[in-house]
């Protein structure tokens, strides 16, 4: 069999791509892309005037690069700088100084550019980067145009910290509501992700900041994610995963990274069809591949298929790829397209000259206005009753502020996502400031997350546990007898710098380096106490009599600062009981509820962790006018939802996350954002409840046996009802659709309607459009699919003819027998309204074949 032939079997086997579905400029407004088209991709810079074409500068430097050289650019190194910039970077890349090659650091930081970066040190020393919101809450405003704008925010502070590349955005799709990293993440459905991944990678790009799409591709889960084997169907994979990745090859993005994941049976690393004949052959990709840190697994699989570089060392492209080269099991031309694909992207950000692109000096005040701008228009106010919210009156003078995330704000998500700024204003102060002088602001706890001091005289003898410091190179320890009178449940939390100390009780070490023991010590905010120290903490039923505690800490190079703390049935009531007597007391209740997700786990419940639902039933029942404030990384199921006045879904808000919502919960501006994933009643009725192939897999094999019925489109065809439905979210004002006519236009559809703001105040809309299944097409169709959407901003009885247009794309399906995109024609359907169940316009027309 002919090179030729195998190759064209080999992506049969997972199916070629067709036409790019490129972002919009405009929510809702699509061109046409005509089926079989390729997107148009980014031209390389121009030739200056006098000095040579991109392509004759790479082929210079090709030719005077010796193998080791080249090598050196395909793979990670250790930063000479690393120890005066020790945290905000994810990988470096050797130049080659000798021919003017430079250096590549990388930044991950799909909300923050200057991820790790924090005053008084390094690049960033006497400066901060600015903390955006979580992705999904810049999704959940359906504004492409503020995406953009976000990713403006990225690449500027990126490239003013020293970054040269941002492991950023995230394509993948939120597919199991367990996922850890969906904050990360933007929505559930395809096309909002292709539209605001288009404009993140536009936005970064604009700044000069190389933007390396992540995770190519179907990477939606943490738990597995190094092993996990996912076998997905060729139209699933096309009408689903790949989406959000043709939006950013459309945008010009100058990388991509490659998942860990096998795909039906490969590594997408090693995935010829994957990232040769999908990636650069049908969107006609000409940046470079990188792997995911640690994620390869060969050097001649992998580099023959098409990855490019690894991270973040060299342990398959360093030694191994020289030998391979010079053994002939890799030809010298396959290093050669792999490094001339990173000498072209360089070049083309201008960063091969002799005079590269001056680092902007970076701009806090500007980032703040967009953090403050995104948090606000991406709020979903999810339930508004009896007139709770806005907080306006008495209702905005008498508040209690109930919660550990009121005073200890819960701005961003853990792991690789999270940058740390200086500093950002807390909830409750937001809020006292807006109630103004003469308003009653008071807080309770209501959940002690960091725990009290043990008592003086707990240990027998006694110890100053509170606060401890053990000098470098000194040791310190302890151990005591205590008393319990009757049965308890206990949390120990060890707060701590350096090495966890070692805590035993009755024999056994409560937090061994073993996984698997100890509880996981939280992401961003159980996981670091608010003055920076690390938390461990693991709850044990303790019975009633004498118990043995032995503390042993090592003061290693730089010494130790540890405190030992505790939380009991008595104090956990003792919270509760606080926060029911501020809740009496005041006419309305704020409590900040959270849910502290991290990469590197999957959540284990839908349900808020702790003790917070029985908080909540508690308050609630002292008074009904409470507003649970959400600030979660996904969605929740909601026992106690009927007993609330409002549920406001605030996500990881950022840093100006306490200033936009006291905008949201006085009135000031209205809540603009709409649910970009579904909330299930119950965690029985969701996508991948009651199939464990489906996920989190068996035995390392996963099924995507969705199908193309993801996210709220499982919902529709299973007849499901959401607590919530996709799109939802509710205005303070009201509105109204009318007039809907639907027509053909430019080989798809065009839609028209009219919105009419029928309240009294100046809102925020979010019309969309869906579109019905084509009865001509034997293939397996959405009972809906989003097929645009429109932002509106609307003064009181204002109204507004909205068009958007459906795109031939959105008009087709994948058809895994003739490997191409076929339009669905006939007679389909369009439904207009609030959310993908208020639906109140439909219409139909006839799609006619070309």
């Amino acid at each position: 069999m002919s090179e030729a032939v195998s190759r064209r079997s080999a992506i049969r086997l997972l199916g070629a791509v067709g036409a790019a579905g490129g972002a919009p400029a405009a929510a809702g407004c699509v061109a046409t892309v005509p089926p079989g088209a390729l997107p148009r991709k980014a031209s390389p810079a121009p030739a200056a005037a006098g000095k040579p074409a991109v392509g004759a500068r790479v082929d210079a430097l090709l030719d005077r690069l010796t193998l080791d050289e080249k090598t050196a650019l395909l793979h990670g190194a250790k930063d000479p700088d690393a120890d005066a910039d020790p945290r905000g970077r994810a990988g470096y890349v050797a130049g080659v100084p000798r021919l003017g090659i430079p250096a590549l650091r990388l930044a991950d930081g799909p909300l923050g550019a200057g991820a790790g970066v924090r005053a008084g040190g390094g690049v960033g020393a006497g400066r901060s980067a600015t903390v955006l919101p979580a992705p999904v809450m810049l999704a959940s405003a359906f504004d492409p145009v503020l995406a953009r704008e976000y990713g403006q925010v990225l690449g500027r502070e990126g490239r003013a910290y020293g970054r040269d590349v941002l492991l950023g955005p995230r394509a993948n799709l939120i597919r199991t509501p367990y996922a850890g990293r969906n904050f990360e993440t933007f929505a559930e459905d395809p096309r909002l992700t292709a539209d605001i991944v288009g404009q993140v990678v536009r936005g970064i790009q604009d700044e000069g900041l190389i933007a390396a799409v992540k995770h190519f591709a179907l990477d939606d889960q943490e738990l597995g994610r190094d092993t996990v084997d996912v076998s997905v169907g060729e139209q699933t994979l096309h009408e689903t995963a790949l989406r959000g990745f043709e939006a950013a090859v459309a945008a010009g993005a100058g990388a991509v990274t490659a998942v860990r994941y096998k795909i039906n049976g490969v590594h997408a690393g090693e995935s010829g069809p994957l990232l040769d004949e999908v990636l650069r052959g049908r969107w006609g990709f000409d940046g470079w591949v990188l792997s995911d840190p640690d994620a390869l697994h060969s050097t001649v699989a992998s580099i023959t298929a098409g990855l490019d570089m690894e991270m973040p060392g060299g342990t398959h492209f360093g030694g191994p790829l020289r030998e391979a080269v010079h053994g002939g099991s890799v030809p010298q031309e396959a290093v050669d397209l792999a490094v001339r694909r990173v000498l072209t992207t360089l070049d083309r950000f201008g960063l091969l000259t002799d005079r590269p692109p001056a680092r902007p000096a970076p701009n806090a005040a500007a980032g703040a206005r967009t953090a403050r701008k995104v948090a606000t228009a991406g709020a979903v106010l999810l339930r508004n009753e009896r007139g709770t919210l806005p907080l306006t009156g008495v209702a905005a003078r008498s508040i209690a502020v109930i919660g550990p995330t009121g005073r200890v704000p819960l701005v961003a998500g853990p792991g690789s996502a999270r940058p740390a700024p200086d500093g950002h204003l807390s909830p409750l102060t937001a809020l006292t400031r807006r109630a103004g002088k003469g308003a009653a602001v008071r807080h309770a706890l209501g959940e002690d997350p960091y725990g009290r001091a043990l008592p003086p005289g707990l240990l027998t003898p006694p110890a100053a546990l509170d606060d401890r410091r053990v000098e470098a190179g000194r040791s310190w320890s302890h151990e005591g007898t205590f008393t319990l009178a009757a049965d308890d449940e206990w949390t120990l939390l060890v707060h701590h710098t350096g090495q966890r100390p070692s805590v035993r009780l009755d024999g056994e070490e409560l937090f061994p380096v073993r996984p698997g023991t100890a509880e996981p010590s939280g992401g961003a905010l159980l996981g670091h106490a608010p003055d920076g120290l690390h938390v461990g903490r693991r709850t044990l039923a303790l019975k009633a009599g004498v118990h043995r505690l032995a503390v042993t800490a090592e003061g290693g190079a730089g010494g130790q600062r540890f405190r030992l703390r505790h939380t009991t049935r008595a104090t956990r009531a003792a919270d509760v009981a606080e926060a029911v007597r501020a809740a009496r007391a005041a006419h309305s209740v704020v409590l900040f509820a959270y849910e502290d997700a991290t990469e590197g786990h999957d959540r284990t419940s839908l349900g808020l962790p702790g003790a917070q639902e029985a908080l909540i039933e508690a308050v609630t029942a002292a008074n009904p006018r409470t507003t649970v404030v959400l600030n979660t990384s996904s969605c929740t199921t909601m026992p106690w939802l009927a007993r609330t006045g409002a549920v406001l879904q605030m996500y990881y808000p950022g840093q100006e996350g306490a200033g936009a919502t006291a905008d949201i919960l006085f009135g000031d501006v209205d809540p603009g954002g709409r649910l970009t994933q579904t909330f299930p009643a119950d965690e029985r009725t969701t996508p991948v409840a009651g199939d464990l192939l489906r996920y989190p897999g068996v035995g390392g094999r996963q099924e995507y046996g969705e199908g193309v019925h993801v996210g709220h489109r499982w919902y529709d065809e299973r007849g499901v009802t959401p607590l919530f439905p996709f799109g939802h979210g509710l205005s303070y004002t009201t509105w109204a659709y009318e007039k809907l006519t639907v027509r053909p236009e430019r080989g798809g559809l065009r839609a028209e309607f009219t919105v009419r703001n029928t309240g009294r105040r100046k809102g925020v809309e979010v019309a969309q459009v869906y579109l019905g299944p084509s009865e001509r097409l034997a293939l397996d169709q959405p009972v809906r699919v989003l097929a645009g959407y429109r932002r509106l901003v609307l003064a009181p009885g204002e109204s507004r003819r909205v068009t958007v247009d459906i795109d031939v794309r959105t008009l087709s399906s994948w058809d895994a027998e003739r490997g191409a995109w076929v339009p669905g024609t006939g007679r389909r359907e369009v439904f207009v309204g609030r959310s993908s169940r208020e639906l109140t316009l439909r219409a139909k027309a006839v799609v006619r074949s070309r």
